[in-house]
């Protein structure tokens, strides 16, 4: 029988996850499959928050140098988490999953404020929470608000879904020889610039300790593998004494 290994996490979710086969947007049928991966793991007893980008949609750091003012177009970006977020929140309640979603800027007639104490409660009834909106901050990615929210909220590790197997030490779209980390070290990645999160998110989750695990979202059943301990994508943990 499947067993859990953390209690609860906080899953990171790239809007590219989202494109599918496309360019742009939302393919609804990948929204589908990952509510269910993410379903499975519910089932579980596992209390889920998750942190979803907004680049299949708009791209903050891409628009500012066409022109576009770097905070305005980061604020943009974060309303394009948020339209990720409620197309997520009703894949899940499509399948029967109680969601909410909570942002840090508010905007009360389609999402709670972010407040840790509700996030919290929620996550202790069973209910996943999707935290919209970045930090709510310009200059930060989706990926330091991960590693916030991971934080506020105590969970047992991050869990970033990619379209890679892992953590590799070079491009292995570009690079035939690339080569998967099982585990590494958060020094590692830094000094190596592996580009698995921004330096802010990756130094966070080193300061406090957080278990970093990489994989990849597009093979059926790997959420669940990766929460009950199965050896899969990349681990980075603390850095080794």
């Amino acid at each position: 029988m499947d067993k859990p290994i953390y209690k609860r996490i906080l899953l990171k979710l790239s809007g590219e996850a989202l494109l599918g086969k496309g360019s742009f947007g939302i393919d609804t049928d990948v929204l589908k499959f990952v509510a269910e991966e993410i379903g499975d793991v519910q089932a579980l007893g596992v209390q889920i928050g998750i942190v979803i980008g907004g680049g299949n949609i708009f791209r903050g750091v891409e628009a500012s140098t066409k022109g576009i003012d770097r905070v305005s177009a980061d604020y943009i970006g974060m309303l394009a988490t948020v339209m990720n977020s409620l197309a997520l929140q009703n894949a899940l309640e499509n399948h029967g999953i109680p969601t909410r979603v909570q942002t840090a800027i508010e905007m009360r007639e389609i999402a709670e404020p972010f407040i840790k104490r509700r996030a919290t409660r929620h996550l202790e009834k069973g209910t996943v929470v999707i935290f919209g909106c970045g930090t709510g901050k310009p200059y930060f990615t989706t990926d330091t608000a991960a590693s916030l929210r991971a934080m506020e909220i105590q969970a047992g590790a991050i869990l970033k879904a990619t379209k890679v197997d892992g953590i590799y030490d070079k491009d292995p779209a570009k690079e035939k020889d690339a080569r998967i980390f099982d585990r590494i070290t958060y020094t590692e990645v830094l000094t190596r610039d592996l580009k698995v999160m921004d330096s802010t998110a990756v130094s966070m989750c080193r300061d406090n300790n957080l278990p970093l695990i990489v994989f990849n979202i597009e093979k059926k059943g790997n959420i669940k593998g990766v929460v009950c301990g199965r050896a899969i994508g990349t681990i980075v943990v603390e850095d080794e004494k």
